[in-house]
């Protein structure tokens, strides 16, 4: 297997621009004259989707609970994506990065099962002719066999600085650990206010009442109230943390254990075909070149989300899900969250493999970088995919090097 390593010198940019990376929800949700709930599309650019939901609740004076909507989109991006309100207003809102659309009405919440998947538009920008060359050279390649559906970097914003998974504690019911890795350890998708909020938290923690007296007004500020009436009870504290945070927490734990599942499983059955490229949270084999036998078993290999509700035959995929909990001193038992129970494992099965068929590319030279190219890519992806995972498998060399993904200038 190939290991990969950085290029010197220039490298390819992405997200330039925010509409270099734009996504578009496809959904043939009902869409009424009349309903509890109303619909709306939701324009936004350069905010991830929970600030900008934040931001539509704080202006309309809404209840979180009553909002719903299907999935979570890039941040650094112009997307697009269904929203429901229960008896949401009938009319459009334009906020600075947010915008609106009224739809209409529907007799039921814009849920992710609604979802067919997102449509996108990528510009890869700052390319050398080599990197253009190679990465034009991957894409037969890729429309052939597709891609390894692994979960991205996106998913694992709420994974601290030293790679903790704030679900691991929570299912081993040390609820301290939990409320100190979401409220005061550090991550590398921190804002100033945040870093400077937790660094209060570290060097105050267990001070409950100076901690109390120093942070702003927040979410974690009324987490530490509770802690300075009721010291000690941390397991009260957490079932206090907003739900859909928890939730977040352990869809970011489900993926990565499925990632683990797929990863392994490819190195078991396509150990001659693979690259290594690193993610956020692990290393993780690409495949290239597979030979048509071992791509008509990945084809249609679907494997189970890791959850407490869902146990797996006995076998190879049972095998393989013990071997990635034990990495993290948790048995299948874990898997069901005991407290509080208002948070669960997504059950589920989900496709080994990423179609491709539908895509397409042109390239041009980078008007924004002289003597340099960008390559323009227009595909569809099926809910819950990531596209950012065809990026890096186009960025990967064929003498197994992988250039520095950017963001930005």
């Amino acid at each position: 297997m190939t290991r990969l390593r950085p290029l010197t010198g220039p490298v390819m940019k992405l997200r330039r621009l925010p509409q270099d990376f734009q996504v578009d929800e496809v959904s043939a949700f009902p869409v009424e004259a009349d309903g509890l709930y109303t619909v709306y599309r939701m324009t936004k650019e350069d905010i991830g989707t929970p600030e900008a939901l934040d931001q539509i609740q704080r202006k309309w004076k809404l209840q979180r609970k009553h909002m719903s909507y299907g999935g979570l989109k890039d941040r650094h991006a112009v997307t697009s994506q269904f929203v429901t309100i229960q008896r949401g207003p009938r009319k459009p809102l334009l906020l600075q990065k947010v915008r609106l659309e009224y739809l209409g009405c529907a007799p039921r919440p814009f849920t992710p099962a609604e979802i067919e998947g997102n449509r996108f538009q990528i510009v890869m920008r700052s390319m050398s002719d080599r990197e253009l060359e190679l990465a034009l050279a991957a894409i037969p390649d890729i429309q052939r066999t597709g891609l390894p559906n692994y979960f991205d970097d996106q998913r694992f914003g709420s994974v601290t600085s030293e790679g903790e998974f704030i679900a691991v504690p929570w299912l081993k019911r040390d609820y301290e650990r939990a409320l100190y890795l979401t409220f005061a350890a550090h991550s590398d998708f921190d804002q100033r206010e945040d870093r400077e909020q937790k660094a209060l938290l570290r060097k105050h923690w267990g001070n409950w009442p100076e901690c109390k007296a120093a942070l702003e007004r927040s979410h974690r500020r009324s987490i530490v109230t509770f802690l300075a009436d009721r010291p000690g009870d941390f397991r009260g504290a957490w079932s206090r943390v907003r739900q859909d945070m928890r939730s977040l927490y352990l869809s970011a734990f489900q993926s990565h254990l499925w990632n683990q599942l797929l990863a392994t499983l490819l190195r078991e059955k396509a150990p001659g075909c693979l690259l290594n490229v690193e993610q956020k949270t692990n290393t993780v084999p690409f495949f290239r070149n597979v030979p048509d036998e071992v791509w008509a078993e990945l084809r249609d290999c679907v494997l189970p989300l890791p959850s407490g509700r869902q146990k797996p035959e006995p076998g190879l995929v049972e095998d393989l899900l013990n071997s990635v909990l034990e990495v993290h001193g948790l048995e299948f038992k874990d898997l069901r969250v005991r407290y509080p129970r208002d948070s669960f494992f997504s059950k589920g099965l989900r496709a080994a493999v990423i179609p491709l068929e539908t895509l397409t590319y042109s390239t041009s030279p980078d008007e924004l970088e002289p003597r340099r190219h960008k390559l323009s890519l227009a595909f569809q992806l099926p809910r819950g995919s990531y596209a950012t995972i065809l990026v890096k498998r186009l960025t990967v060399v064929a003498g197994g090097e992988l250039p520095e993904l950017v963001d930005g200038v």
